[in-house]
């Protein structure tokens, strides 16, 4: 395939084999954190979550669980404003993702802006997306929302100018000695919405082991009242944005960007039932945003089975402008020119057809697995 790559795991290989591959099978959709990046797959989210998953909708007994961090929350939140009422709708939910992607794309900001700033454009961003919504998004009868963020903890305990740069500063050197050291300047927070089959509480991991790493790992559920200030903090990048504290219903402290745990959720996906569907930016999942600095660090092994990866090819990426997906540098790239990032981000949203077009062709092959290969 020219612009697709799709990888699986021994278990999801061995399925489709026998088995071909059906929106049935799937009962997990990771979101990345990568902030603009997540426009570079418009068009194949909306054919995914408004066309193709919705087709097993009608025979499901349970809701496919879309877990995100950081751009991957706002865009399953966005998912899932695609049910109002109660209803699904495909026109709801492709109206969801397309309000996500102009809003954020279209974002403008002043020369040497502050965290302050950035936080309260943010703020104004999630609530004019979801205002007279959130009931809707947390009780969507199909998909049901899990949203990452991270606890500070030490000298991440507030976010105090100055206390908070060399707090992060510290995680960072200890990440490089391990992954696991990063445990002792943050941990995990899992909020998710209510289950459709209980209207109790989680209190506990809706999929997976309660701590299932070397992470402590809370669980919170989504409410209205807390559902903004959850969604915020789960994008609220480090000395960018101000850290959200005190969200109601989950443990005091000071919240960030769940991807600084969870860049690309390295989670033990072959730990639950069913398949998981990936769609992703890269062809790699690196396990926690510091650890873009330590390349060999790379997600393999059996937690990822049954999984199945989507990424754009090189080649597909050699068509867009600069050659790449959309990243948050280009804020600054062209602070100058807003409206030339605007264009360039437009047309990789454009160009995300191409992705959505040889996707559904693959997944509509009785070729599929002759055009998967093996994840390392």
């Amino acid at each position: 395939m020219a612009d697709v790559a799709i990888q699986a795991g021994p278990r999801a290989l061995a399925h489709i084999r026998a088995n071909g591959l059906s929106a049935n099978d799937i009962t997990i959709v990771p979101g990345a954190a990568g902030g603009p990046k997540g426009l570079g797959l418009a068009k194949l989210d909306e054919w995914l979550f408004a066309d193709w998953l919705p087709t097993s909708f009608a025979t499901r007994t349970k809701p496919i669980n879309l877990i995100g961090a950081s751009i991957g929350a706002w865009r399953f939140a966005s998912v899932c404003k695609g049910a109002p009422g109660g209803v699904f709708s495909s026109q709801a939910t492709r109206a969801g993702l397309r309000a996500l992607a102009d809003a954020y794309c279209e974002q403008r900001y002043p020369k040497n802006t502050n965290a302050a700033f950035v936080s309260g454009t943010a703020r104004d961003l999630i609530r004019d997306l979801f205002v007279g919504q959130i009931g809707d998004v947390l009780s969507h009868p199909h998909y049901r929302l899990n949203l990452l963020a991270v606890r500070g903890k030490g000298l991440l305990a507030r976010d105090v100018p100055g206390r908070t740069h060399v707090g992060f500063a510290a995680a960072t050197v200890a990440n490089l000695g391990g992954r696991r050291h990063l445990r002792h300047f943050l941990d995990r927070v899992w909020f998710t919405a209510n289950s459709p089959e209980t209207s109790a509480p989680i209190g506990v991991s809706p999929l997976f082991a309660a701590q299932f790493d070397a992470f402590h790992t809370d669980y919170a559920t989504l409410t209205e009242t807390n559902f903004s200030d959850a969604l915020v903090s789960s994008g609220s990048i480090p000395l960018v944005m101000q850290g959200v504290s005190n969200i109601v219903g989950a443990p005091r402290g000071t919240y960030w960007d769940g991807g600084i745990i969870d860049y690309h959720l390295s989670l033990p996906y072959a730990a639950h039932a069913g398949l998981t569907l990936y769609p992703h930016f890269t062809h790699t999942i690196t396990p926690g945003w510091l650890d873009k600095a330590v390349p060999w660090r790379r997600a393999r092994g059996h937690d990822l089975d049954s999984l199945i990866l989507i990424s754009p090819t090189a080649d597909y990426l050699a068509r867009l402008p600069n050659a790449r997906l959309p990243d948050r540098g280009d804020f600054k790239r062209y602070a100058d020119d807003a409206d030339t990032r605007i264009k360039h981000w437009r047309t990789a949203m454009a160009e995300s057809e191409r992705l959505r077009d040889e996707v559904a062709k693959a997944f509509s092959s009785d070729r599929l697995a002759d055009l998967i290969t093996p994840l390392p």
